[in-house]
């Protein structure tokens, strides 16, 4: 097993860094919360350990592992959701990636957008990236890795 994840991002190309680290992590609708008053967006993920997946002789699910992460990001000033209902708490979401789209080129400002499977996104517009990504506990054993394949 890898030694827990924690990871901060100050600028695209570092959220980058978080955004592969994040690719096909799975977390509930109701394990996000976003905070205006305190600028803040925290989510509670089960991420697919990549680098130990790359690791791995095989092709057997127990080399596979998932940990349980939280992802914090602040200096938001607007969040807008499109495909997620907040009231369906136990929704399964699956991260795609996280981008930065700046307002203008090399300017700190711009949107963060988490996108999921299935066409859901989250848009946190903030003043500069400010990305926190923290393993929590024990990682376990993944049911299996995550298939990109196009065929069916």
């Amino acid at each position: 097993m890898t030694e827990p994840l924690k990871l901060i991002a100050l600028d695209a190309e570092d959220l980058s860094v978080v955004s592969a680290h994040l690719q096909d992590a799975v977390l509930l609708v109701g394990d996000m919360v976003y905070q205006p008053r305190e600028r803040r967006f925290v989510a509670i993920a089960n991420r697919f350990d990549w680098a130990q997946a790359a690791k791995a002789t095989g092709s057997q699910a127990n080399e596979f592992v998932r940990q349980r992460s939280a992802i914090r990001i602040e200096r938001i000033t607007a969040a807008k959701l499109q495909g997620i209902d907040l009231k369906a708490k136990q929704q399964v979401l699956e991260l795609l990636a996280v981008e930065f789209h700046s307002v203008e080129p090399d300017a700190p400002e711009g949107d963060i957008l988490l996108l999921f499977a299935g066409g859901g996104g989250i848009r946190l517009t903030v003043e500069c990236v400010e990305l926190l990504l923290e393993d929590l506990g024990a990682a376990w054993a993944a049911r299996a890795k995550p298939d990109h394949s196009d065929g069916a």
